[in-house]
């Protein structure tokens, strides 16, 4: 460039030209005049390159569409200075573009999905549509200006969906490039799929209905009458019959079902006959140890009467032991018939449960050997319930009495808490006795358990239990441990509506 020659710039720059690999090189001195030109294709010539040249410098251009002879060029322009640009010393300036062919509208195109047109102000510069298309799309072009929203276009016959976006900044000759998409095309894709697709389905649809049709035959209907089996046998139907003629894994899984539907049936047979007599045995044995000693005692009372020497105060004495042991022989019996008797008979009515709890605390105070022990009461809000009022009475003496001979006769204590929840009211007896052993914890209220008792039956508990679940009710040991014990009981406000039918 310091030469000032042009032929020898021109040579000079074949090299620089080859080196960069560009389609457009041009050089020009400080003043704007192309002093070189490289191009990869015949057209756009030194004039075309001096007019491009002389807008860019006047625009102050870094970037520009570069157009002449048909050629659309996206251009980089930049200065060469004298030794460092430090200096400041411009000598010329270096403009490197390349060209929008239409191997770049190829690329563009399997991009887009879509053909793809290039314009120059109303000029096409070059596209992929067909010739008969280009030919009427360049018609078309001057029409288009600016960008363009999604709209039909029908080029030769063919519809297209078109849309075009400007590559140029705004002020400038503009630059567009449109995307066509062809309606045709895809009408014409999607009838040879839903062609395709149909054939398939058809193919699909037979060979499904055979293939249910054989599943059906050998697996489904044999494994849905097993199932069948299975649901009767969860409701205690063992005489379900099973269809077990199918030759093959299914009859094998039948036949191994009913084996043990059978060997099921025979073992409840067996445990069912062992728990009746093992429930014979122990009612037997309490019952009969638990009314040794009341006739004993009546026994030995008898006796002592028949002494002549006794004083109207010791035979007294006497007939009030006697009481108490019939008492107590009564109430065994009592509660035997009452756990016995399945779903009871209430007589509900609307009330104030402190009320049987305050009787029963009453009773069991009453008693000598409770006499030291305290008892309290406490209530939070309103506990107003249907209940029956002697069962539920029943139900605080049992667990009184039971929470009494746990503690001690001397320190003991248990309160009674009661509130009302949402739909319910909660009531929990508590004590400071030593807990409820480990062993028992998980039968405490079945009949006949009891531990520690010299005189207990083992069926307060239960009778309890079953009271409360015949008000609809929960009964449960909420907590136990070294310092003491808690009973929950949870009391629906309405009982059930079975209790009111009965």
């Amino acid at each position: 460039m310091t030469t000032q020659d042009e032929v020898t710039i021109q040579d000079a720059s074949m090299d620089f030209w080859r080196l960069v690999g560009s389609d457009l090189f041009v050089l020009a001195d400080r003043t704007g005049r192309v002093v070189a030109l490289q191009t990869a294709t015949r057209g756009f010539d030194r004039q075309a390159a001096q007019v491009s040249v002389s807008g860019a410098l006047q625009r102050g251009a870094t970037s520009d569409w570069w157009f002449g002879q048909g050629h659309l060029y996206e251009t980089f322009l930049m200065p060469i200075y004298f030794g460092s640009p430090a200096n400041n010393v411009p000598i010329g300036m270096l403009a490197v573009g390349y060209e929008i062919d239409k191997q770049v509208a190829e690329v563009v195109r399997r991009v887009a999905s879509g053909h793809v047109a290039f314009s120059y102000g109303s000029n096409l510069v070059v596209s992929t549509l067909a010739h008969d298309q280009q030919a009427e799309f360049a018609r078309r072009a001057p029409s288009i200006s600016g960008p363009a929203r999604p709209g039909d276009m029908r080029l030769a016959g063919e519809e297209f969906i078109g849309t075009s976006v400007d590559l140029s900044p705004a002020g400038e000759v503009p630059v567009r490039l449109t995307v066509l998409k062809s309606y045709d095309q895809a009408t014409a894709f999607l009838n040879s799929l839903n062609r395709l697709l149909l054939g398939v389905g058809l193919v699909a649809i037979l060979a499904g209905s055979a293939l249910v049709f054989l599943l059906a035959h050998t697996f489904t209907r044999p494994l849905s009458n097993l199932v069948s089996g299975v649901h009767a046998l969860e409701k205690g139907d063992f005489s379900y019959p099973l269809d077990g003629h199918s030759n093959d894994e299914v009859e094998e899984l039948t036949m191994a079902f009913d084996n043990m539907r059978n060997s099921l049936q025979n073992s409840q047979r067996e445990l069912l006959q062992a728990d009746r007599l093992a429930t014979v045995g122990r009612m037997a044995s309490s019952i009969s140890h638990d009314l040794r000693h009341p006739l004993t005692a009546i026994l030995a009372y008898a006796e002592f009467l028949s002494d002549n020497s006794l004083n109207d105060q010791q035979r007294k004495e006497l007939y009030g032991e006697i009481r108490m042991s019939v008492a107590r022989m009564t109430d065994l019996i009592s509660s035997l018939l009452d756990f016995s008797k399945g779903q009871q008979t209430l007589t509900p009515a609307f009330g104030n449960i402190r009320e049987p709890m305050e009787h029963a605390i009453h009773v069991v105070r009453a008693r000598p050997e409770f006499a030291r022990i305290g008892i309290t009461l406490s209530q939070q809000g309103v506990i107003e319930s249907w209940f029956d009022a002697k069962k539920l009475e029943r139900v605080f003496h049992n667990l009184l009495l039971n929470a009494c001979e746990a503690v001690s006769p001397e320190s003991g204590k248990i309160e009674l808490t009661a509130r009302r929840t949402e739909g319910a009211v909660e009531i929990r007896v508590a004590d400071n006795g030593p807990g409820i052993p480990p062993n028992i914890l998980d039968s405490i209220f079945q009949p006949f358990v009891s531990h520690g008792k010299e005189n207990g039956t083992g069926l307060g508990l239960a009778v309890a239990h079953k009271i409360v679940q015949d008000h609809g009710g929960e009964i449960c040991v909420e907590s136990t441990g070294e310092h003491g014990s808690v009973f929950a009981l949870r009391l629906p406000l309405s009982p059930p509506r079975r209790v009111f039918d009965t």
